[in-house]
């Protein structure tokens, strides 16, 4: 009687370990860097003396479908200076993002319908799931590295116009 329960156990153990390496190569996910392709351009400006003062234009990305709004500037190791991500929102509303799987610092701009700038999550953190808000309606959400708002002095109440090559 030991000897029996002595094997079953041991084929137990077996069996268990075997299943728990099948599982952990299944669980393996692995992800390729998106490159960047340029589907627009984007353009910031300043009001001076009632006239249009630009400030900046990017090369820009347009997320304009569920995936590409739910997959962002997700597992990118890099972004070139005059570069950006433009997401064209289903709904103008208060919206809110993450950095999840997102391994580059970025600076998040809300802008409304009207095109102008609402606000802005400033040096998010790389890999942080913590909610960043834009604490009013918006309908466009522009991601650039981390610091260019700042660098380029941008504003809430900046405009901003884009052309959309997809």
């Amino acid at each position: 009687m030991k000897k029996i329960i002595f094997i079953a156990f041991i084929a137990l153990a077996g069996l268990t370990i075997l299943s728990c390496k099948e599982s952990s190569k299944s669980d393996k996910t692995i992800t390729e860097e998106i490159k960047f392709t340029k589907e627009g351009e984007l353009s910031v400006y300043r009001l001076k003396d009632s006239l249009p003062n630009q400030i900046v234009t990017l090369d820009i990305e347009i997320a304009d479908n569920d995936y590409e709004r739910e997959t962002g500037l997700m597992y990118r190791t890099a972004m070139q200076e005059k570069r950006g991500m433009l997401f064209i929102q289903k709904a103008f509303r208060p919206q809110s993002f993450y950095m999840k799987n997102t391994l580059i610092p970025l600076d998040i701009i809300y802008i409304d319908d009207q095109y102008k700038i609402v606000s802005f999550q400033k040096n998010t953190k790389p890999l942080d799931e913590t909610s960043l808000p834009s604490g009013k309606p918006a309908k466009y959400v522009l991601e650039i590295n981390a610091g260019l708002s700042d660098q380029w002095n941008l504003k809430e109440g900046d405009s901003v116009s884009f052309t959309n090559n997809k």
